[in-house]
C-alpha cells in the first residue's frame, strides 16, 4: 500500500537508489503512457523546493512523453524487477508494450502523472526546466574523452530539473 510522504522524510540512499537500483521515468496521460530505464540522476533542493534530476537521450521515445507533458515520475523498483528493468532500458515503447511485456500496473499520482505500481518508492515531478546538454559546456577533466565515451554519436542528453510535489512509499 502506498503512503504518501514528505520528500524531505526520505532516507534512502540517492546514489545506490539511482545508480545502481535504477529507476523508472514515466510520462503521459490517460491514452499514451511510456517509460524507460534511467540510472542517470539526482535529488535535491533548487529554488528551494526538493527536485530531482533525470537525463533523457533526445532518440527515447519516453522523451517525447516528458517533453508534452507538466509532469513525470520516478518509480524505483525492488531487485527482484531487475530483468525487468533492463527490459525498458533496452526496448522502445514505439515497437512493443513495456507494460505487458514486464507485467506492470499503472497508477495515478494526485497530480494526473502515471506511475509504475510494483515500485517501492515514486517521486512525482513537476517538470520546472529542461536544457540540452552540449559538449561546449564541459568544464573539467578532458572533454574529449567524455564527450568519446559518452557521446561517441553526439546524442547528448537533455537535462530535467523537476519539483518534488509528491512522494509515496510502498509499504
Amino acid at each position: 500500500m502506498f503512503q504518501k510522504i514528505d520528500p524531505k522524510e526520505l532516507t534512502q540512499n540517492p546514489f545506490s537508489l539511482i545508480g545502481d537500483q535504477w529507476m523508472l521515468i514515466t510520462a503521459g496521460d490517460e491514452q499514451s503512457v511510456n517509460t524507460m530505464t534511467a540510472s542517470w540522476g539526482g535529488v535535491g533542493i533548487m529554488w528551494g523546493n526538493p527536485v530531482a534530476t533525470c537525463y533523457i537521450r533526445p532518440q527515447r521515445y519516453t522523451k517525447t512523453f516528458v517533453d508534452e507533458e507538466d509532469y513525470f515520475t520516478l518509480s524505483f523498483l525492488p531487485e527482484a524487477y531487475r530483468k525487468e528493468l533492463q527490459f525498458c532500458g533496452s526496448h522502445s515503447g514505439r515497437d512493443v508494450d513495456k507494460f505487458e511485456e514486464c507485467g506492470f500496473d499503472i497508477r495515478e499520482a494526485e497530480c494526473g502523472a502515471p506511475y509504475i505500481a510494483q515500485a517501492e518508492l515514486v517521486l512525482v515531478c513537476k517538470k520546472q526546466y529542461a536544457q540540452p546538454m552540449d559538449a561546449g559546456w564541459l568544464t573539467g577533466g578532458d572533454p574529449d574523452k567524455i564527450d568519446e565515451r559518452w557521446y561517441p554519436t553526439h546524442d547528448w542528453h537533455t537535462m530535467y530539473i523537476g519539483q518534488i510535489v509528491e512522494a509515496y512509499l510502498n509499504r
